[in-house]
């Protein structure tokens, strides 16, 4: 049965005080950050590299770009359009000929419908010359889970271990990617300078800091190779994160100015006010310890800007420092601006990688029925519960 409007309308109403207040205690810590940062930026780049300087510990975020208070602190585009015509022209300027790569997953997880515990991994990938012949790739590997993988240690919800896989392939094939970028560009007869990886999240893995050791260490692991081939290889690698909530600038607005700890008061929060679309903020370096004492040589070379992409809050996006070292972060930068342009303000090349990768209804029934068929040849003893047969008879 659907849920009730009405019902949903009557708990709203009568818990609407605890939405005002936790509103109005926010904004007052908000205009407390905010302040924060008008002081940062006012002080001279001399005081500023100094107090860093004399810091210890993690700072949450060191900058690499200055600051100007003339823009509030932001690097302001200056980009305008009266309409999409001329913003796609923009476009070509800075992604004819670039090829743009990324990948996304999904995954089927076990049921209690089926007498072993089985899951499907999927892939997807979309590679995009963005030239006049219009060429482009779009690819799936997918693999099958078996009760070796998912049940070798009962300790961890086999969840974790799926997870685990997905995350695996997909930066597997990234860096399988960048390995032959250059020699496959040359083959080819483009420019193997004109390339950009798209990494679909962010590369401070903040959340295997909560795993256990085995599990957080291939994670570490996976994306440390990552970030070694992108510098080795010099492809340019982006971390996007379209909804984050980091808190590397507030973090070190409140070590300077003593803050209160406030968890709803995020970077993007706080520098959205500032923002117009394709506004960024100062390259830094993320300086968040936690996860990072993990990253060996890499533990202080993955920065972040937060870009304006769209009407929410401004995207993070995560770069490895070789790529500032280059020269080329704006160039970088303006490419990303371009696929967000493309791709009605979320990068184009992430958005169809994830649509080639996810696994619909049909593609379930799909492998159950193929998978109920294969055990019935082996013959295996894997059987369907009535419920689910029930299921795929009625869709």
């Amino acid at each position: 049965m659907a849920i009730k409007h009405a019902q949903i309308q009557a708990v709203l109403n009568r818990k609407r005080a605890d939405f005002a207040s936790f509103d109005a205690s926010t904004s007052s810590y908000l205009e407390q950050y905010r302040g924060a940062w008008d002081e940062w930026i006012n002080l001279s780049e001399s005081d500023r590299n100094l107090w860093l300087t004399e810091q210890s510990g993690d700072l949450g975020a060191r900058p690499l770009e200055p600051m100007s208070p003339k823009n509030g602190g932001i690097i302001r585009s200056g980009l305008a359009w009266d309409n999409r015509e001329q913003s796609l022209a923009w476009v070509k300027t800075h992604l004819t000929n670039v090829t743009t790569f990324a990948v996304d997953g999904s995954q089927v997880f076990p049921q209690k419908d089926f007498s072993v515990p089985i899951a499907l991994v999927q892939i997807g990938w979309f590679e995009n010359h963005h030239c006049a012949d219009g060429r482009y790739e779009k690819d799936i590997l997918l693999d099958v889970m078996t009760p070796k993988d998912l049940v070798a240690d009962r300790s961890q919800p086999m969840d974790r271990w799926i997870n685990m896989r997905r995350f695996s392939m997909e930066v597997q094939r990234l860096i399988d990617y960048i390995q032959h970028a250059k020699p496959r560009a040359l083959a080819e007869g483009r420019d193997p300078e004109q390339c950009l990886v798209f990494f679909d999240g962010s590369l401070v893995l903040s959340f295997a800091a909560m795993l256990d050791e085995n599990l957080r260490s291939p994670y570490v692991d996976q994306v440390l190779k990552l970030l070694r081939a992108s510098e080795k290889h010099q492809v340019p690698l982006v971390g996007y994160v379209d909804t984050a909530q980091s808190n590397d600038i507030t973090t070190l607005l409140r070590q300077r100015n003593h803050l209160a700890t406030v968890r709803a008061i995020h970077d993007a929060k706080l520098m959205n006010r500032f923002m117009q679309w394709g506004d960024r903020t100062p390259l830094m370096i993320c300086d968040r310890g936690d996860i990072l004492n993990d990253y060996a040589e890499m533990r202080s070379r993955v920065t972040f800007t937060y870009l304006k992409t769209n009407a929410n809050y401004p995207a993070r996006l995560e770069l490895p420092q070789w790529i500032w070292e280059a020269g080329r972060a704006e160039a970088v930068i303006n490419q990303v601006r371009a696929e967000v342009i493309v791709g009605n303000g979320y990068p184009y090349a992430i958005e169809t990688a994830d649509q080639t990768a996810v696994l619909q209804s049909r593609d379930r029934q799909i492998f159950y029925r193929t998978l109920q068929d294969w055990a019935t040849q082996e013959n295996l003893q894997l059987s369907l519960s009535q419920k689910m047969v029930s299921k795929a008879r009625r869709r």
